[in-house]
Parts: C-alpha cells; structure tokens; sequence
C-alpha cells in the first residue's frame, strides 16, 4: 500500500477513512488509495421529495433507493412458529418488498411504518414474482432520531448520491468516505493534485479544472453540474486511454517486419482457379486491404470482424496461403479443440491437393496443413514440430499448444486469432514472438463490434468489416418460447424440432450447463452459500438451477424425441469422443445434438435448420447470435427457439425479443452494449483487470472518444515521452497501471 505522497490523490485510504472502512473499500470495492474512491462515481442521483423507478430494478444486484413506505405487516409462517415483517416501499409507478425474518422482524417494526421515507439498500431478488430485499440495510430519512435528522441534514438542499456499493458496505457509508476526502482536499485548497489534461485542451474544449469536477459530481447542486462534471471525467478517461494507445501505435509503426507479397502464379493463384464460387464484393475488398498490410515492411494489425458466416474464415485462408506464397508459414490459433479440428477440417477440404504439399498426390505448389492440440498423441505431435520447425508445413491449425516452448517455426509469417475475445494478450502475444521478426497479425471476431468499440478497445488495429452474406445462405426464423407462462408452447417446440428431423434435416438443443458430477457439485457448492436471512427464507425464494445437457438429453431421448438419435457434446469431454460426435452429426448420422456453447462458433453443419436454446435469458445478445448462426446455413431455412421463464415484462425478455426481432448482429451488438455497465466491454479486453472506464460510455460518447484520439494522436507526435507532461504521465500510472501498460504493449 502507498504511504503519503506528493499527488494526495494517492494516498493511503487507510489514513483517511480507517483501517475498518478501508479494509472494507479495498477487499470488495477495490478502492485502495483517496483517487480510487473520488473516482467512485455516484451510479445515480435521487432528489428529496422524488421517488426511485422501482419497475426499472435489476435482479440479483446490490441497490440503494430512496423510497416511501406504503404499507407494512406481521406475518407468520411454519405453523406459527416463524414470523417476518414485510414492508411495501413504493414510487407511485411501482413498488418493492422489503423482508425482515425473526428477531429483525420485531427490531424493525417500530422504525418502518407508512408514510417514512428512506434510503433502502441490498440485493435485489424475486420471490412469487414480485422483486424484494431480504435484510435489507436502511436510513430513514425523515425519522425523529438523532441518525436519521443527521442523515436528512447531511442530503439537504441537493440531490443524494447513490453509489455502486454491496453487501458489506453501503452507498451511504460510501458518500461519508467521499465527504471525509473532499473535506480533506479543501482545507489544503487541493494543493498537489496533479492535472492530466493539458491547459490548452481545456482551453480549447472549455472543460472544468478537476478539483471542480470532483466537487461537482460528488456533490451536485444542480443537474447542469452533474452534466459539467461528467463531461471533465469523460474526457479524462478518454483522452489518458488514447494516449496510451497513440503510443502503443506510434511504437508498433517503429517495429520491422518481412513484407509477404504472394507469388505471380504460385499457391493462392491455384486455389482462387479452384474456388466453385465467386467471393463476395466484401470479402474481395477486405482481401485486399489485408494484401496491402503484408506488404508493408511493418507489422500488419487488422482486426476482422462481421456477421456470422460472412466468410471470415475464407478470407483468412486467402492471407495465409498469399503468405506461404512468399516463403513464410502462418498460423491460426483457435480457442477450443472442436473449433480447431472444425478449422482444420474445412481448410484442407477446401484446398484438397494444396494441401498435400510435398506428399504422394499432392500439388507441386501445395503445403502442409498440420493440426496441433494438446490431446494430440506424442508420435502425431512429434511429425507436426517437426514439419513447423524444417517449413514443410506452412500452415498450422492449433489450439493453446501453438504457444508452447517448444513448438518452433522456421518462418512464421501471419498470425490469424480467431475469437479474439476467448484469448488472453500474453497467449497472444507468446505466438507472435515466434518469428524471426514480428510477424504480421490478423484478429478475427464473429461478434460484430460497433466502430466506436472496436477503436476504442483495439486501439491500434485497423478494423475491417464483411456485412455482406455469401449467396446461398438461408433466413433464419426466431421466436420466443415463453415455458412458464405457456408450456405448451414448448410441447409445440419439440413437436417442429421432430418435424424438421423428418424431413431430413437435424437440430441443436443448446444448454447453459452440463450436469455431470463436477458440474452439478459445483452447482451444489454455490448454493450452499447462503445468508442466514436466505437460509430462514421459504426454499423457492431462489431461482432453480440452470438446465443441463445430461439431464435435457435424458429427458428429451426418453420423451418429446424418443426414437431419434440424440448426442451430447460438451467441453469435458475427451477430445477423440468430441471429434467423433462433430463428425457423426456432420455425416448426419446424428439427428439431435445436446451441447453447450462449445458450437457456439465454427461449426458448420448444412444440414442443421433448427436451434432449441435453454434458459436463454442466462445467456448474453451476442452468445445468442453466435449461436444462432449455427443453423441456417445451406439451403434450406433456419429456426431458432429461445426458450426462458423470465417474465414477460423482465429485462431478460427484452433482450430475447431484441435477438429474436432481427438478425442484423451490428444492431444486436449496439443493443448488448447499451445494457451493459459502463466499463464493461474495456473490462473484458484487459485481462480481468478493473475497467478503467468509470464514467465514459463507449457507446453514447463516441464524440469524445473520437475527439480525445484525435488529440491524443497529435500530442504523441510532438511529444512521445511525455517529458512536458509529468502530470499525464502520472495519470497514465495510475488509470493504465503497470500491468495494463503491459497489456497494452503486448496488444
């Protein structure tokens, strides 16, 4: 922990709120230092005399309103022999349960009676369908005690922050830390906290100083501070972030690397004559951006992005085959074994006798294609190192054991990730450090990233994008299957699941979970840990567990799809037992397949028209997507049906119509991120890191982000060190510390 400091922003928290309460902040709120915790916005405002949205509350989040108590109640339960206090909170528009059992229930019936306003704070939950807190901690805010007239003295005459908080501590403790520390930095007149942002820049864009800012948004007058303050903080977070990554750019254009220019009428010649199809306007014009970077004499960074089955992977080949043209080798790295062997399996079908380079039968301007997993038996292991490190192989299709010590190449050229977002930048960047010099890099991604995200969190990758569908695929048909409220309209799934497989054709059933004895113990484990108010709470208090591959394949074999042939597939199984499943469905040998995500990309199965997704609310928009884009993909059409309980006016249910109103993934990917935390999609990119995003949105700032990079890129090109910025260095320590500085570097 850091002691006192010539910046007071990073000083210890410990030595201005406590050890309690800066034990509390830093185990569960990362909080560590007076900065971390400034930088603690508020989520939310609420005004004296103005009631929270209760209808808009999300299950299973930790919350703080400020409400009316409408109504409260004795009752009892167990024959009598338990007793729980239920008190109605209110808005006008909606209204939210609190729970209070035994012993809380006589300690809070004096306190919570109609008419009381308050600040109610816990996790929310369903019970009956109707949302509650159970135990939840509370401030009256118009009660005749000594707490409560300090707590309605303290929120006089302004609005009342609401901040992101959880069970150990709540948003009203977290706003007397945040007054402790503004208290402190006045009465020193903020002397020492640095500036990041050049003068000049606020000058120019008219934004406040940061102590103003900091005042403002923890300690809004009015909603126009708020809006003031927030804009500061936006272009903080923005511009600290586009430096690093101008930086990153401005280091990366520096570096050399080996220009791959295919040959006249060598390998990429012959498969183009061989192709029994025209490539799309999209994937022709995305080919040749990529041809332009391999032959430069610095580092390609491109990232791929496009619907699913926009022909990504075709694309990808074309580079890696135009590279080995030129005397390198290429390697594409996939995230699980059933894609790489899918991977695999496609690219030397495609390419048929180019693949077979240096074999009996094969083409004179052909090359190897060798498969590396970590399931490979040693002798085939041992053929494909050897082919990689003497060039006979210039192409490898592999999983994490590409980036093995002991996997080396004669003369890696390309680098092609796919599934970016399933890679961590160390893994990544192991492989590329494999070649002689830094070879060329190609990320793909079947999620659809809207432009301001994708600039935003790749930073120095050029994006490219194919939204242009091959002919020949299918529309695909989507709808929602409400099980709880209308059984039979599930009854009626498995019905058209059997009729498309009598027609000769042959479908997924997709589940969030497995269901074999780690699973199910894991599952056991979790909900065993409960609090002692849940463990008093009536047992349906809780959402059941979610459906497993197992168990639906057991029921749907005995059941709905007796007399069909039904498989399981899933992640732990052994990789020969996946390879033989994937191929049995693909030979059509298999008429129903229960898995996982795990097809959740890559698999590629014509004859595949219908999709059956489990609890589908437990899984995102994009997943939803992917998956979706698993059928549909020959000539015959697709169906997909999300199956859910979640009730019909639920966020959950927003999100399924959404997937199932259109299969336009841009839109849906727009959609994802707005129902995100702010910070979220930064958050993944940095390897678990906490998201230095707090304030700005990626997707409704586009503006700044756009502006902050613009500015960014011209400060680095005057000042690539920073020597005439030393607050903005500091600034880049702290939001970018060490560890992501090094994620960005290795990016």
């Amino acid at each position: 922990m850091r002691g006192m400091s010539a910046n007071p922003l990073d000083d210890r928290l410990r030595d201005l709120v406590g050890d309690r309460t800066a034990k509390v902040l830093g185990e569960h709120l990362d909080l560590h230092t007076t900065g971390d915790l400034l930088h603690h916005y508020p989520r939310r405002y609420a005004e004296r005399g103005e009631l929270t949205r209760l209808a808009d509350l999300p299950v299973d989040e930790y919350v703080t309103v400020v409400a009316q108590i409408a109504k409260a109640d004795k009752r009892t339960y167990g024959g009598g022999k338990g007793v729980r206090l239920e008190v109605v909170v209110t808005d006008g528009s909606g209204s939210l349960t609190l729970v209070f059992f035994s012993k809380a229930a006589h300690a809070h019936a004096h306190r919570l009676i109609p008419g009381r306003r308050g600040m109610f704070s816990g996790k929310v939950s369903v019970f009956n369908r109707v949302r509650q807190l159970a135990h939840p901690d509370y401030q009256l805010l118009d009660a005749d005690d000594g707490d409560a007239e300090e707590a309605a003295d303290a929120f006089a005459n302004r609005l009342i922050p609401l901040y992101p908080a959880c069970k150990q501590i709540t948003s009203w403790r977290i706003a007397q830390a945040v007054d402790t520390a503004l208290n402190s930095l006045a009465a020193t007149g903020w002397t020492g906290v640095g500036e990041p942002l050049p003068d000049q820049l606020r000058a120019d864009r008219g934004l406040a100083p940061l102590p103003e800012a900091l005042e403002k948004i923890h300690r809004p007058r009015s909603k126009q501070d708020i809006a003031e303050a927030r804009h500061r903080l936006k272009w903080d977070e923005a511009f600290v972030l586009q430096v690093a990554l101008a930086r990153r750019r401005a280091a990366d254009a520096a570096l050399p690397a080996v220009p791959r220019c295919p040959a006249a009428d060598g390998l990429l010649t012959a498969f183009d004559a061989k192709l029994p199809f025209t490539l799309t306007d999209g994937q022709q014009a995305v080919s040749a951006e990529i041809f332009a970077d391999l032959a430069a004499e610095h580092p390609m960074h491109r990232l791929l992005q496009g619907e699913v089955g926009s022909g990504k992977t075709m694309v990808a080949l074309r580079a890696m085959l135009g590279v080995v043209d030129a005397g390198g080798q290429a390697a594409m790295l996939a995230p699980t074994e059933v894609l790489a062997q899918q991977h695999h399996r496609s690219i030397t079908e495609m390419m048929g006798e180019l693949a077979e380079g240096g074999m009996l039968g094969g083409s004179d301007v052909g090359t190897k294609v060798v498969l590396l997993t970590g399931s490979m038996g040693a002798a085939a292991r041992r053929a494909a190192l050897l082919d990689l490190v003497t060039g006979e192989a210039g192409i490898v299709v592999g999983t994490h054991a590409l980036i093995e010590d002991k996997v080396q190449f004669d003369d890696l050229g390309l680098v092609v990730v796919d599934e970016q977002h399933r890679f961590g930048v160390e893994q990544r960047d192991a492989l590329r450090g494999k070649g002689k010099q830094p070879p060329h890099l190609l990320v793909m991604t079947a999620t659809p990233i809207p432009r301001t995200v994708a600039m935003t969190v790749f930073g120095d990758l050029d994006t490219s994008v194919l939204d242009q569908l091959p002919a020949g695929r299918s529309p695909i048909a989507s709808h929602v299957v409400p099980a709880a409220e209308k059984p039979h309209f599930l009854e009626r799934a498995w019905e058209r699941v059997r009729e498309e497989v009598e027609g000769g054709h042959q479908a997924y059933v997709v589940c969030p979970r497995i269901g074999d004895a780690e699973d199910t113990a894991e599952a056991a484990g979790g909900s065993r840990k409960k609090s002692a108010a849940a463990e008093q709470a009536p047992p349906d208090d809780e959402r059941r567990p979610p459906l497993a591959v197992l168990d639906v394949a057991a029921q749907l074999a005995s059941g709905p799809l007796r007399g069909l042939r039904v498989e399981v597939l899933h992640g732990r199984m052994a990789p020969d037992a996946k390879d033989e499943v994937m191929r049995a469905f693909a030979a059509g040998e298999v008429h129903v397949l229960v898995a996982t995500t795990v097809i959740e990309v890559g698999v590629n199965v014509p004859n595949a028209t219908a999709m059956v997704i489990m609890d589908a609310d437990r899984f995102g928009v994009s997943q939803l997507h992917q998956l979706r884009g698993r059928v549909g993909r020959g000539s015959a059409p697709g169906l997909c049906l999300l199956v859910s309980e979640a009730p019909e006016a639920s966020p959950a249910r927003s999100r399924l119509d959404a997937v199932a109103g259109t299969l336009d993934g841009f839109a849906l990917s727009e959609i994802d991120l707005q129902q995100r935390r702010e910070g979220d999609v930064l958050g993944q990119a940095q390897s678990g890191a906490r998201s230095s995003l707090r304030v700005l949105a990626v997707m409704d700032d586009r503006d700044v982000i756009e502006a902050a990079r613009q500015e960014a890129t011209d400060l680095v090109a005057a000042d690539p060190e920073l020597t005439a910025h030393a607050d903005l260095r500091s600034a880049l320590q702290s939001l970018l510390d060490a560890d992501r500085e090094e994620f960005l570097d290795k990016g």
